[in-house]
This record gives C-alpha cells, sequence and structure tokens, in this order.
C-alpha cells in the first residue's frame, strides 16, 4: 500500500532523511518512531507528496507520488500532528469543503459526518466556527475530515497528540478497522507502549537513517519496545 524506495532529503549538509526504504502492506498498522529531529516527519511529508524528495521513489498502491500525485492522493490521507485548519469557517463547511475536493455525493458525506461526529462527541460544535475549537477538538476535525472520503492509507503524524484518552481509544479501534478491511495505516509516535501493543510492524529511525524494521516480535524479542528504543538510539553519552 505504501512502498519508500531509497528516500533521501536533505536541507543544506544534512540529511533529514538518509537513503529510508520500507514497504508498508495492507492490513498493517506501522508505526514510525525516533527521538526528535530523527527525520519522521520530513518522511512522513515526502510520502505524502508535500515535500519532493531530493532522491528516492514513493508508491501509494503502485502509483507515484511524484509522478502522479493527484491520483496517489485521492487514496490517501495525511493527518498531522499540528492540524492547520481553516479557522474562519465552521466544522460542517471545513468537512464539506474536504468532501467537495474528493467529490464525495451528499448523501454519503453527510453519513460520514453525522457517524464520525457523534463518534467523536463533536457533532453539536460543528455549527461553531473552527476558531472556537480547542486544539483536541481541531484534531477531531481533521481526523474526520481524513476519513471522509474512505481512505486505503492513512498516514498520521504523532496522531494522539492532545486527544483526550476516549478519543485516543476510538482513533486506535478505527485504525484497526480500516486494515481489517483491507487498508494500510502508517504513523509516527512518541508514546511507545501504544506502539506495542497496537503495531503490526515497526521501524526505528535516527538521524534519518533506518536502523530497525520489522514485525514487533522481530524487533524487540523478549524486551520491551522501549527497552530496545533506548538501546538502538542511544549514543553512548
Amino acid at each position: 500500500m505504501l512502498r519508500i524506495e531509497g528516500l533521501v532529503k536533505t536541507y543544506g549538509d544534512k540529511r533529514a532523511v538518509d537513503d529510508l526504504s520500507l514497504n508498508i502492506a495492507p492490513g498493517e498498522i506501522y508505526g514510525f518512531i525516533g527521538h526528535n529531529g530523527a527525520g519522521k516527519t520530513t518522511a512522513i511529508k515526502a510520502c505524502c507528496g508535500i515535500l519532493t524528495p531530493d532522491a528516492g521513489r514513493i508508491y501509494v498502491n503502485g502509483i507515484s507520488v511524484i509522478d502522479d500525485p493527484i491520483a496517489a492522493k485521492r487514496i490517501m490521507a495525511y493527518i498531522p500532528d499540528n492540524p492547520d485548519l481553516y479557522d474562519f469557517m465552521s466544522g460542517t463547511k471545513y468537512l464539506n469543503f474536504i468532501a467537495d475536493i474528493y467529490g464525495i455525493n451528499k448523501k454519503v458525506r453527510e453519513e460520514r459526518i453525522i457517524k464520525y461526529s457523534e463518534l467523536f462527541e463533536i457533532r453539536d460544535s460543528l455549527g461553531q466556527t473552527i476558531s472556537s475549537y480547542s486544539h483536541g477538538m481541531k484534531q477531531k476535525l481533521a481526523i474526520i475530515a481524513a476519513l471522509i472520503h474512505d481512505p486505503k492509507l492513512i498516514i498520521m503524524d504523532e496522531p494522539f497528540v492532545g486527544l483526550d484518552p476516549r478519543a485516543a481509544h476510538k482513533v486506535k479501534e478505527i485504525m484497526r478497522e480500516i486494515c481489517d478491511n483491507g487498508g494500510a495505516i502508517f504513523f509516527s509516535t512518541h508514546v511507545l507502549d501504544v506502539a506495542e501493543r497496537l503495531c503490526d510492524k515497526i521501524a526505528i529511525i535516527k538521524s534519518g537513517k533506518l536502523i530497525a524494521s520489522g514485525t514487533m516480535d522481530e524487533v524487540k524479542g523478549d524486551s520491551s519496545l522501549e527497552e530496545v528504543f533506548l538501546e538502538l538510539t542511544d549514543d553512548g553519552e
């Protein structure tokens, strides 16, 4: 569902992502972990077509993100760690705007807006302007917007930041449901115990380089994910 081949992205003399290759198959929740500045967000933005790689190829369900970005974006969704929404719009107008972009018909969009706004307990707030929303409400709105076109692949950057425990639990249930129906999830997180319980596979990145990847059991063995992560990313300081 997502294939990354030799991805390189530089900023001046710094290689933020250094020859990264990963394969996320349908049905997989794939975790992406690393310290701040390790290159996770840069890699994620390149996968979404927001950043142009200096080298490498990225495919979403066989479609090149570089050569055919519109077709790739049509079947995927991106949820950033800090959603940048149109504050002057109401929640309803924003969701309809996103549904318009993806060509979702009136009946389907209404059903999905009702379903997810009730699930995340913000239906009564959809008539208010987004500028009045808390960070957690904006995050919920961004998640609903990402789900409105029923994407095959969802890429998330720290999806649980700012969410209350109930909402975070519902996001995890949705992630598993999407994968059970043949979709795939690729997400970064700092919450290692969540990653350990939730992910089918995991990749650890350090200074832009992939240092471990595979199934959870392959990566952590008999240790905890936290122990393995700290050991692999230790600079000996």
